[in-house]
């Protein structure tokens, strides 16, 4: 019951800052234009470059894989950026003193942290899916080859990614204790992530070193099961036109739909477990972090 009242203190808390609320609604939307107006020309060059010459592609499909693209890099970002911003609201307790107050109340480690996590998984759920609502409506006006199914562990992906950035986001802001170190947090996290998830540059492209270290990052798991089940539709009708499957193999090995861990291609059962297994630890260790805390105070 205190969780339950905790976190819907927290929800209401991040609402009511309209401009932390805005800011983290409008991402997304501003990225998608923002990648529709620069990466799309770049993302459609490489698709047709991928293809042997002399084989007739129609464009629709060129438009689609684009926009798969775009949309998967959007939401692998802004799945952990939104969370970062929903998750402020525990670093402006701390700074405003209040946090203080909870720990001197009659409130467990354990639901202090789990308010703070819960309000933040929620606030963050409520934009991304609204970001991910968007991103369907511009696929279809582009070109639609997604399944129902597609859409389904398209929306599981999300939830999944939203847990996971949450999560890190939770452990991260256990550390921070002012308004200047979440400025500082949060550019960096913004300008870095896509980076290393594979978002805004395939980590096919990357040197065989840098991939192996990227190989144990969750969050380049949670970017591959986005990716593939955005353009999965296309890859299945790319083999309905005629396109030869070692030929869609291989866009889906540089863009990063199969990923690989030291040369052994991950399947997607593994992919997810290896997602689900991160948010897990990482929630553990947050609210380890919280009652470690909590006894040193009491001490």
């Amino acid at each position: 019951m205190k969780i339950l009242t905790l976190t819907k203190r927290n929800i209401k808390l991040f609402f009511k800052d309209k401009g932390m609320f805005f800011t983290s609604l409008t991402t997304p939307v501003v990225l998608l234009v923002l990648y529709a107006t620069f990466l799309a020309g770049i993302y459609r060059d490489t698709f047709v470059a991928s293809f042997p010459p002399g084989m007739a592609v129609s464009d629709a499909i060129i438009d689609g894989c684009v926009a798969g693209q775009l949309i998967s890099s959007l939401l692998a970002v802004s799945c952990v950026t939104v969370a970062f911003c929903s998750n402020f609201v525990m670093v402006q307790d701390k700074a405003s003193g209040t946090l203080k107050d909870f720990t001197v109340a009659p409130v467990r480690p354990y639901e202090l942290a789990l308010g703070y996590y819960l309000a933040a998984l929620l606030s963050s759920m409520a934009v991304c899916f609204a970001a991910l609502a968007v991103c369907l409506a511009y696929v279809a006006c582009v070109g639609w080859y997604m399944s129902f199914a597609d859409v389904l562990l398209l929306a599981l992906d999300v939830f999944l990614l939203v847990m996971f950035g949450t999560a890190i986001s939770s452990v991260i802001n256990f550390f921070l204790s002012s308004q200047g170190q979440i400025s500082a947090v949060g550019a960096v996290i913004s300008a870095g992530y896509g980076f290393i998830c594979g978002a805004y540059i395939p980590i096919s492209q990357f040197s065989a070193g840098l991939r192996g270290v990227i190989s144990f990052l969750p969050g380049t798991y949670g970017t591959a099961l986005v990716r593939g089940h955005s353009m999965n539709g296309l890859f299945n009708e790319m083999l309905a036109e005629g396109v030869p499957r070692q030929v869609v193999d291989g866009i889906m090995d540089a863009i990063d739909c199969n990923i690989y861990f030291f040369g052994d291609k991950v399947p997607v059962s593994v992919q997810y477990i290896v997602l689900a297994t991160a948010v897990a630890a990482l929630i553990a260790l947050y609210v380890l972090l919280n009652a470690v805390k909590n006894r040193k105070e009491a001490r």
